[in-house]
């Protein structure tokens, strides 16, 4: 399944999903794997996994935080990952996939509501605001995320002023707006649920 991991190039031809989609391996366009049960929740979680770039430990305590939150688990681990900084900066269109999302915000690139913020998977919320440092404004592989990613729309939970490479967050990431992907969290929810 595609997961868009590496950023612009997923959107060509060059993409290995659409070059070579099947298993590894001499017999691997005859191999059928028949999974069902935990293999099914186990792929699950391994693909949003992959999708958000987190490790599993980072994973795991997102979905504690999310079980002890009020509301269905898996819309609230949904929304936990998608407001992570180094998300949003995806999502901004500040970086071409999240692994640079991620370096960037590394690199001390971004101020939250005015003070430089280098964790990626720190959480925004609704009314923050996300920037370029000033110093960074000028920086070239910023300028070339923001020309790449300019016909892409920020979801309807931000909004984003190219001009200025300032975002607000002006709202809560809401289940029907991830179309990229389709994830069954429900399947996760009962993995982590055993």
């Amino acid at each position: 399944m595609k997961l868009f991991l590496k950023g612009e190039r997923c959107y060509t031809e060059k993409c290995a999903i659409e070059k070579r989609n099947f298993q590894p391996g001499q017999h691997g366009r005859d191999r059928k794997p028949k999974i069902v049960g935990y293999g099914l929740q186990l792929r699950e979680k391994q693909r949003a996994k992959r999708y958000y770039g987190v490790l599993e430990r980072q994973f795991r305590g997102a979905f504690e935080k999310a079980s002890q939150l009020k509301g269905i688990t898996g819309d609230n681990l949904l929304a936990m990952m998608e407001h992570r900084l180094d998300n949003v900066i995806y999502r901004l269109g500040l970086a071409t996939s999240r692994s640079m999302g991620r370096q960037v915000v590394r690199h001390g690139h971004i101020l939250v509501n005015g003070r430089k913020v280098n964790i990626p998977s720190f959480l925004t919320r609704p009314g923050d605001v996300v920037e370029v440092r000033e110093k960074s404004k000028q920086n070239p592989t910023i300028l070339a995320a923001c020309d790449a990613t300019a016909s892409r729309p920020a979801p309807t939970w931000l909004e984003f002023e190219r001009e200025q490479l300032r975002g607000r967050v002006t709202g809560t990431f809401k289940r029907d707006e991830l179309v990229q992907i389709q994830l069954n969290e429900q399947l996760i929810v009962e993995l982590y649920s055993k």
